[in-house]
């Protein structure tokens, strides 16, 4: 987790809904039961020592310098913390899906242990239907001659940043990366997927919460 943000200034501790936002996804994770220790990589002293005092759960792994920066790939962060933690299997989530639930969580988790036998790694999805274009205008998934209905179309699914699963051997085996070789997809749901790049997301997520606070969603 970055003190650093290029284009929300401070965004994982900036209040949203009356909390930094690192607190939503951390409590999601502390109260899922299958989750044992959080550990949490950060640059930041002020984010380390709040993070701390929340749960003896809670582990701290001081970011090194030449892990910090914006084109510091997460797989080599992943790589360092793995290497400290040793063999085990793992969750990686981000600061920006304030929205993802302690269930979603616990689901991820056990669909990922029931597929292992087949697939090596797990990572969450949006399902997309709709009308996809290249840069040169050309159609990607459909026939504008047959104008199927979007609802029709068969999905496509784009990689949401919500959560990742695997395994300190699998991980390696994929050549440090925590997609693997054989990779099953969860699917999230469109509101639990929002993850915060810019304003406008910023924004739609705060909105969210707040319906959620009030029980007009789940």
């Amino acid at each position: 987790m970055k003190a650093h943000s290029e284009r929300v200034p401070g965004k994982n501790t900036r209040a949203i809904v009356g909390r930094p936002l690192f607190h939503w996804v951390l409590s999601a994770l502390l109260a899922s039961p299958h989750i044992s220790r959080v550990v949490i990589n950060t640059d930041s002293e002020p984010i380390a020592q709040d993070a701390a005092g929340i749960s003896e759960h809670v582990h701290i792994h001081a970011r090194p310098a030449e892990l910090c920066g914006d084109d510091v790939s997460m797989n080599r962060i992943i790589a360092h913390d793995v290497a400290l933690l040793g063999e085990g299997h793992y969750l990686q989530t981000h600061a920006t899906s304030p929205l993802l639930t302690p269930e979603t969580i616990s689901r991820a988790v056990a669909q990922y242990f029931a597929a292992l036998s087949g697939h090596d790694s797990l990572f969450g999805v949006t399902r997309l239907q709709t009308r996809l274009y290249n840069a040169g205008g050309s159609p990607m998934n459909h026939d504008p001659a047959t104008l199927l209905r979007t609802q029709d179309l068969e999905p496509v699914f784009e990689e949401n940043s919500s959560l990742y699963l695997f395994s300190a051997e699998g991980f390696r085996r994929a050549n440090d990366n925590r997609i693997g070789t054989s990779a099953a997809m969860f699917e999230v749901g469109r509101i639990e997927a929002v993850d915060i790049d810019d304003e406008a997301d910023w924004i739609l997520a705060e909105t969210l919460l707040e319906m959620r606070r009030r029980g007009d969603i789940a």
